[in-house]
């Protein structure tokens, strides 16, 4: 995959920015720079001016978005208007209605006018980067991780990113995974500055990863207790590895193997964890491997239990076969292995066999 390589021009939210150089073609269609407004987390809002000796009969807007993918997209939107020599219009892309993007996401564009001679003109592309500059950030690098900040001093945010750097450290050393590409890390000082960047979200939610552009916001008051906030920067972060190293276009990891892992990276395990384990054993609730393929409960006590029996079985491939052998399954995965193809190829036995395994049963011959 190759990324698109862009010079990044910073739009100020709910500020605008003129974009120098005017398009012409040579029958005196011309296209004026576009007016840009950004408003983060909603919407980028572009003004667009054009005129020629004929009637104007088409406006287009085309963008594309930086990501990881397997292919490159690029949208297009007709701008609503009315035909005339002299158009003066605009067209807003809600993110309320197709889904919010990230901060720091970049977005590049262009646009391409029609005259009722027949006559064209294509922009140069422009970036965008939605950023969400209702905060003033501050920034602190190491290796890959970028972590952005604005709430709490210095201190806090290299206790932060010593965090973000064990867990790539347990990850590597656990499963022989590391990070292909840089990541950014946004710590919002609150859950409630958090929730007001994300669109159609929920009360409970306290962090999200946008794997596909290597960005992890999370809301971590400094004056709180920590220890939640560094479970969260060290379970995303790995989301974030396991992704770069298993994303193919064919198939995705089990939820139990993707979510374990996450938990597994955090250390030790949390009481609230552990004590879902010692009763799911004692109460023979355990969930099938098989079944926690797919997404976990919604009920509270369920989905503790399936993140908790997620982490013991990755526990256990580890333990009793290894780093290498992890690495190998999520190298098997990247090709888009189904799962008890993969289970079979690198450790001879499928999910059923598993699921007895990792409980210590023998396995029926």
């Amino acid at each position: 995959m190759k990324k698109v390589l862009v010079i990044a021009l910073v739009l100020i939210s709910l500020f605008t920015l003129f974009i120098p150089g005017t398009a012409q073609a040579q029958t005196g269609l011309t296209v004026s720079p576009s007016l840009v407004t950004v408003s983060f987390p909603d919407s980028i809002l572009l003004a667009i001016s054009a005129r020629s000796d004929v009637d104007i009969t088409d406006i287009r807007v085309h963008y594309t978005v930086e990501h990881q993918s397997f292919a490159t997209v690029i949208a297009e939107a007709k701008v609503a208007f009315t035909p005339a020599k002299e158009v003066t219009t605009q067209w807003a892309w809600d993110m309320r209605r197709t889904g919010a993007l990230p901060p720091g996401a970049r977005v590049t564009y262009w646009l391409t006018v029609k005259d009722s001679s027949g006559a064209e003109v294509e922009t140069l592309p422009s970036v965008v980067k939605f950023d969400d500059v209702r905060f003033d950030w501050n920034t602190l690098e190491e290796g890959q991780v970028t972590l952005y900040w604005y709430d709490g001093d210095e201190a806090f945010a290299a206790d932060l990113m010593a965090t973000a750097q064990a867990a790539l450290s347990r990850m590597l050393e656990n499963t022989g995974a590391e990070l292909e590409t840089d990541v950014a890390l946004y710590i919002y000082g609150s859950t409630a500055d958090l929730q007001s960047s994300l669109i159609n979200t929920t009360d409970w939610t306290g962090g999200v990863a946008y794997s596909q552009y290597g960005t992890i916001a999370i809301g971590i008051d400094p004056e709180a207790d920590l220890s939640w906030g560094k479970r969260t920067i060290a379970h995303e972060l790995t989301h974030l590895v396991v992704y770069q190293v298993t994303a193919n276009p064919y198939n995705s990891l089990p939820t139990w193997l993707n979510e374990g892992l996450s938990v597994f990276s955090e250390g030790e395990l949390s009481v609230t964890f552990a004590g879902a384990l010692a009763a799911g054993e004692a109460n023979d609730l355990f969930f099938s491997v098989r079944s926690l393929c797919s997404s976990f409960s919604a009920f509270t006590d369920q989905a503790i239990l399936s993140y908790a029996q997620s982490y013991a079985i990755v526990a256990y491939l580890i333990d009793e076969y290894g780093p290498d052998k992890m690495r190998e399954l999520l190298d098997v995965f990247k090709l888009g292995s189904g799962y008890d193809e993969a289970f079979i190829r690198v450790y001879g036995f499928d999910l059923d066999a598993l699921n007895t395994l990792w409980q210590g049963q023998p396995v029926p011959a």
